[in-house]
């Protein structure tokens, strides 16, 4: 079994967080090491690791059918999308919205893949995931510049959810501008014509 298979069956199997969340961990998983875009985000929803398909919910929705404009079988296309995420497993709710993610899991894993998956371009959706990557960047400055990380584009969007309405409704720009750069460069990686 190569480095990357090893990797995936650690992630699968992982219990590590067992003591800490109210729910039986089943980490969430989806790529390969040539997937052309790697999407790092939070942590799944509920939903989402019931059924074990990433944004399997509203928020997928959203990001899938108005942010990126493509189909469901083109984000669950492994050959397309590397799905991974800070925490794998639902973080349990918190008073609004869930948890933060627990930072361990990135730990554990996040490394890792990002040393053996060698996408064209990173996407960092959400918060959690911005502060990971930048801890002492504000979340506006991110979403609204283009950055490189291992020498290839990076681009962070605000989380999709429901409960994110009030940041979509203060920054218009982003869903009137910023989203429709980005998602001409994901068609253009995914070779679709505009």
């Amino acid at each position: 079994m190569n480095k990357f298979e090893t990797l995936k069956q650690e992630i699968l199997t992982c219990q590590a967080c067992r003591d800490i969340l109210a729910y039986k961990p089943r980490p969430v998983f989806q790529g390969q090491q040539n997937s052309k875009i790697m999407q790092i985000s939070q942590a799944p929803s509920r939903k989402v690791m019931e059924t074990g398909l990433p944004f399997n919910d509203p928020s997928g929705e959203k990001l899938r059918n108005n942010w990126y404009q493509i189909t469901s079988q083109e984000f669950y296309d492994s050959n397309n999308f590397y799905i991974t995420s800070i925490g794998r497993c639902f973080p349990g709710k918190a008073k609004t919205g869930d948890n933060p993610p627990p930072i361990q899991c990135a730990q554990r894993f996040l490394s890792r893949e990002l040393e053996l998956v060698q996408p064209e371009i990173y996407i960092l959706i959400g918060a959690h995931a911005a502060k990971y990557f930048y801890p002492q960047e504000s979340l506006e400055d991110l979403i609204f510049h283009d950055h490189i990380y291992r020498g290839k584009p990076l681009f962070v969007l605000p989380h999709p959810s429901p409960l994110n309405r009030k940041w979509l409704k203060d920054h218009p720009e982003f869903e009137k501008e910023r989203i429709v750069y980005i998602r001409k460069i994901i068609h253009k990686c995914l070779k679709q014509p505009e």
